[in-house]
């Protein structure tokens, strides 16, 4: 099961203490945290700010556990050569790991762990989402910007008249769910193991809903999961939120959906292909990204850099967690 102990606490116990912590691509603010939490849990931690490669495995030397984030791809290749320095266990620093190629690591002896964060960071971020979305407020803002102050020509709606569907009911679906009941709107949801007996199907679910928010983790079969076909079934002028990732979503079929005046909006924190454009800075020259330029120029689409996750709150339980991840590797390791 790839979760976070989160039942392990601080000791000063040797036989219990991890040979060491490789963490790959820390930003200041994390190896900071780090530091700080290696000498509570008595853990040694090696710090690069530079992402797992040919050039720097070598800094995984000798410590059986790595940890990278979600911006790094690990291919079979570099897993190849990580397990040859003694590499044995990664911890993601995300809850999703579809970055790294679980299964081949497994193959060759590597297991692969994630953590948990607060789900408040990515609830707080898709309910404003949502309520930027409904009341065009990218289009408000940019003519403000030019002190323009008129009305726009489309009245917002209120969530109290709209029915939200939510794809996905883990943690942060249900963490979503919780702040939408305030609002007095319609909740329909969504799951691949539903968890109440008036779940709907993925199908009644896009048919019913003013807005869907996408909260799934990214499978095989969740690749595309609103594809064409499927964004066809919405609401004519429906929204879609998505803070899960960005494949999960058709970004072409998308598109077409938003220019032909189908769909009333989306905002999107996530989006495919979204590696090597999110986290840069792209002021001298705009990214060669076709898609994201289309969506851009469209007056109901809000894009953000996969930054919904980024508080300090989920940044202290993604350190803490992953010393957790892996001092509990060892524990297992030792009693084996």
């Amino acid at each position: 099961m790839m979760t976070a102990n989160n039942m392990l606490k601080p000791r000063r116990d040797p036989a219990a203490t991890a040979s060491g912590i490789t963490v790959y691509g820390c930003e200041p603010d994390e190896a900071r945290l780090f530091r700080e939490l290696a000498d509570r849990y008595d853990v040694s931690i090696t710090i690069s700010s530079a992402a797992p490669s040919s050039e720097t495995v070598a800094l995984a030397a000798g410590n059986r556990c790595i940890s990278v984030s979600h911006k790094m791809r690990l291919t079979p290749p570099l897993l190849q050569e990580l397990r040859r320095v003694g590499v044995t266990y990664i911890s993601t620093r995300s809850a999703g790991y579809n970055h790294i190629d679980v299964d081949f690591a497994k193959s060759i002896g590597i297991s692969v762990g994630n953590v948990n964060y607060s789900p408040d960071s990515v609830a707080d971020y898709t309910l404003m989402l949502i309520l930027m979305t409904v009341r065009q407020t990218k289009t408000v803002l940019k003519h403000g910007e030019t002190y323009d102050f008129r009305l726009p020509e489309t009245r917002g709606q209120e969530l109290q008249d709209m029915t939200v569907g939510i794809i996905g009911t883990g943690r942060i679906g249900t963490a979503v769910i919780r702040r939408l009941r305030g609002f007095g709107c319609r909740i329909v949801t969504y799951d691949h193991h539903p968890k109440t007996a008036d779940a709907l199907s993925l199908d009644a679910l896009l048919q019913q809903s003013d807005i869907v928010s996408l909260h799934t983790p990214l499978q095989t079969d969740t690749f595309h999961l609103l594809d064409r076909q499927r964004i066809e079934q919405m609401k004519p002028g429906a929204f879609v939120i998505n803070t899960g990732r960005g494949p999960l979503l058709d970004t072409a079929a998308l598109i077409t959906a938003l220019e032909s005046g189908q769909l009333g909006g989306a905002a999107l924190d996530v989006l495919e292909g979204e590696e090597g454009v999110f986290y840069a800075d792209h002021r001298q020259e705009p990214p060669a990204n076709k898609l994201l330029l289309r969506l851009q120029q469209q007056p109901n689409v809000i894009i953000t850099p996969h930054i919904a996750y980024y508080t300090t709150h989920a940044l202290h339980d993604v350190v803490e967690n992953t010393i957790i991840n892996c001092l509990a590797f060892e524990r297992n390791k030792n009693r084996a």
